[in-house]
Formats: structure tokens, C-alpha cells, sequence
């Protein structure tokens, strides 16, 4: 019996520019405020789109943030991951790690429940409604002959 799935992990080292919107991203997390049960590490929220972030175009929400200008963001409270974004300079080094497709598991399935592409319900559904209207119409014709 499998425990969970397991995601690859990836870890990639992005310089931003801050530009007039700052560095475009908002982050979840801290020792206070876990994003994710038993990990107090920071977390990619949102990604604004006209901010450095999204023109740079590599971080996506849901990557942790391991550090920044190499201060590691390990034991943090959620304000001091924050002000250490805003102190951060003009440009800002992050050590960042995306989770990727998942080790086990069918190759086109995504871990979060749900397969790539149309779920199957999506198709389904429909096909069992016309079903079942055919076979009424055809009985209540057979039942008027």
C-alpha cells in the first residue's frame, strides 16, 4: 500500500529584478501561519501578473522559497519571511523548489486526484443522460402502439 505520493523535487537558483510592482509574488507559510501541515517553510502563493516574477516566468505558485540572497527561510515567522523580502535589495537571489510530476503512478496522472485531460465524469455524465432519455422515448412509443 502506497503512503502518499511522491514528487520529484527540482531546485533552481532565480534572480529577480525588483521592478515598480516589487517582485510580483505573494507568500503563505512561517513557523506561525504552516501552509502545509508539519512544514513551516514559505510558499509561492500568487503570482502577479505584470511583477518581475511572472516576466521571468520560472517560478509558479505552490514552488518553496529555501532562500533568499542566501539566507535560508528555515524556522521563520511569517512576518520575518516577509520582511526579508521588502529588505531584500534591488536584485534578489532565490533558492526555490518545484514539485514535479510524481515518481509512482500512472504516467499521466497528476497526484492531486484528478487524471491529465477531461475527467471521465465530464464525458460520462452526458453519455448516461442521452441513455436513459432513449430508452424512455422508445418505451413510451412502444407503450402508445
Amino acid at each position: 500500500m502506497n503512503g502518499g505520493v511522491g514528487w520529484v523535487l527540482s531546485e533552481e537558483v532565480i534572480d529577480l529584478t525588483r521592478g515598480p510592482s516589487g517582485l510580483g509574488f505573494n507568500i503563505v507559510g512561517g513557523m506561525d501561519q504552516q501552509y502545509i501541515a508539519n512544514d513551516s517553510g514559505i510558499y509561492v502563493s500568487r503570482i502577479k501578473g505584470d511583477g518581475a516574477a511572472a516576466l521571468d516566468g520560472r517560478l509558479q505558485e505552490g514552488d518553496k522559497i529555501l532562500a533568499i540572497n542566501g539566507r535560508d527561510l528555515k524556522n521563520l515567522l511569517h512576518k520575518d519571511a516577509v520582511e526579508l523580502f521588502r529588505n531584500a535589495g534591488c536584485d534578489v537571489s532565490l533558492k526555490v523548489q518545484h514539485r514535479l510530476q510524481p515518481q509512482n503512478g500512472p504516467a499521466g496522472h497528476r497526484g492531486d486526484g484528478e487524471p491529465d485531460g477531461i475527467p471521465l465524469a465530464v464525458i460520462l455524465v452526458p453519455v448516461l443522460a442521452i441513455a436513459v432519455v432513449t430508452v424512455w422515448a422508445f418505451v413510451r412509443y412502444r407503450q402508445r402502439m
